[in-house]
């Protein structure tokens, strides 16, 4: 259960992002409508995420898998889920993003460059960091450094998503289960 309400003023502002919200992505997003209670955070937060849409030197499935990786080792469970419904509108492998919250079992399942995102996400979203010299020249050598700081960033992003959406108690709205199973027509 959400520890602050999901009905925000009824302000134009809420009512726009509310709009966009349910054209976007089919209904209007639980961390929308926690923070449509201040506008001027509302304001930052949908600049920040417009703004972060447009970073394109990172391969889109890597930054997946990097977001993906933080929110679980987060454990934020909206953000697991929503996470679900984008790979699949990316067209990522399903089994892969399910694997994410456990991808140290599942090695097999990515590419060495893939585990080593996987491992930076999690020691970036550490209580304290664990990111060391050595992963981080890795993945500088592999990605080259701006994809290397556009992969800093949405690992930065994601912590500040989950850690809102698990303080507010945000959890699963279904879009996992909407991917699920597509109809055979």
């Amino acid at each position: 259960m959400a520890r602050i309400s999901l009905t925000p003023p009824h302000t134009l502002l809420n009512r726009l992002a509310a709009w966009y919200s349910r054209r976007t992505y089919g209904k209007v997003l639980d961390p929308g409508l926690a923070v449509g209670h201040h506008a001027r955070v509302l304001l930052t937060y949908v600049r920040q995420e417009r703004g972060a849409a447009k970073w394109n030197r990172l391969d889109q499935g890597l930054k997946h898998l990097a977001v993906m990786a933080a929110a679980a080792r987060i454990n934020c469970s909206w953000c697991m889920d929503f996470g679900h419904w984008e790979a699949d509108a990316l067209g990522l492998p399903r089994g892969k993003a399910a694997k994410v919250p456990r991808w140290r079992d599942h090695q097999e399942d990515f590419t060495e460059l893939e585990l080593l995102v996987l491992d930076y996400a999690e020691a970036m979203t550490e209580t304290e960091p664990r990111v060391t010299d050595e992963l981080a020249a890795a993945l500088v050598e592999r990605l080259g450094e701006a994809a290397f700081v556009e992969l800093t960033a949405m690992v930065a992003l994601e912590n500040y998503r989950s850690r809102i959406n698990s303080a507010f108690g945000l959890t699963s709205q279904g879009f996992s289960e909407a991917c699920a199973v597509r109809s055979r027509m």
